[in-house]
């Protein structure tokens, strides 16, 4: 009789989070077992447990799903969790903190695909203006965008200082050239949209970044992308549910919170899927999650 499957489900954070246990439900998985509060130097000893309770064959029935808010610490955790494991004890690992791997993967995918089908170009040195910047998602835009050849900037909305020390460890980690600037105030913003393709708005729920009328004096931007639903929105005229719309009386194209959200979704999905059904162990982050969102998207076009 086949064994069940199960998911083993680390967090740093105090409570696992409800989303990525409905998520591994829908994708299949039988068991879904949370460990939260879990620090770096416990993942080695837990994955460990999981590996050894079971046959080679059992535990192709098991996966590894990193969650928490940080996006180095789930990287970190990611990586000990494979150095845990060795032939033929290995399971699939996904690292998604606060869903925001699969968050910006959708979001740059969703750029990239309209680049190409209202500009003709691609993501390849285009000026970046990355605001919400210190939080996951934005930050993992940056890195995705970086590595896809854009020039990105990280915007301080409140402290140049979070946002330097944040491109500064972004750099050094993931072999990028991130830049930052100062965003604080309407003339900064206004200067910087002024010289970017594309804006990428990942700030809090409810926080308005870019107003219409900044939009409206930008001769460059071409798309402005916003994961924020909760009005008001993150930019001022894109609907949560543009795919690509113009903004009225513009040229620049929005992509709505929802759009992206609905991609991100597919994306988390099928991810896990593909850890069920994968033969081998395979290990998922960010630019995965990219590569697999980009794939989902141009299937759906």
């Amino acid at each position: 009789m086949e064994k069940v499957s199960i998911l083993h489900l680390f967090t740093a954070a105090k409570n696992a989070s409800p989303f990525d246990v409905n998520m591994a439900y829908d994708a299949g998985f039988d068991k879904i077992m949370p460990y939260t509060a879990t620090g770096l130097n416990e993942v080695a000893g837990l994955t460990q447990d999981a590996i050894f309770s079971r046959s080679p064959s059992g535990i192709k029935r098991e996966a590894l799903f990193i969650g928490g808010r940080d996006i180095d610490l789930a990287m970190d955790m990611l990586d000990v969790a494979k150095r845990a494991m060795f032939p033929p004890f290995q399971i699939s690992a996904f690292a998604d903190p606060s869903g925001a791997f699969t968050t910006a993967a959708a979001m740059v995918a969703k750029v990239e695909f309209h680049l190409k089908k209202h500009f003709q170009t691609n993501l390849d040195g285009k000026k970046i203006a990355v605001f919400g910047a210190t939080g996951p998602v934005g930050g993992c835009a940056a890195v995705i965008a970086a590595h896809l050849g854009a020039k990105v900037t990280l915007v301080g909305h409140k402290s140049l200082d979070d946002v330097s020390k944040k491109a500064e460890n972004y750099n050094q980690r993931y072999d990028t050239q991130i830049g930052f600037a100062d965003g604080s105030n309407d003339a900064a913003k206004q200067g910087l949209l002024h010289d970017v393709d594309v804006a990428l708005c990942a700030a809090a729920a409810g926080v308005r970044v870019i107003s219409l009328a900044q939009i409206k004096q930008s001769s460059s931007l071409k798309i402005i992308a916003d994961v924020n639903a909760v009005a008001p929105t993150g930019a001022d005229g894109v609907d949560v549910m543009a795919d690509g719309v113009a903004i009225e009386g513009l040229s620049v194209v929005g992509i709505g919170a929802l759009a992206i959200g609905n991609l991100k979704y597919s994306t988390q999905h099928h991810l896990l899927k593909q850890m069920l059904a994968s033969e081998k162990p395979c290990y998922l982050e960010f630019m995965a999650a990219f590569e697999m969102a980009r794939s989902l998207n141009q299937t759906r076009a």
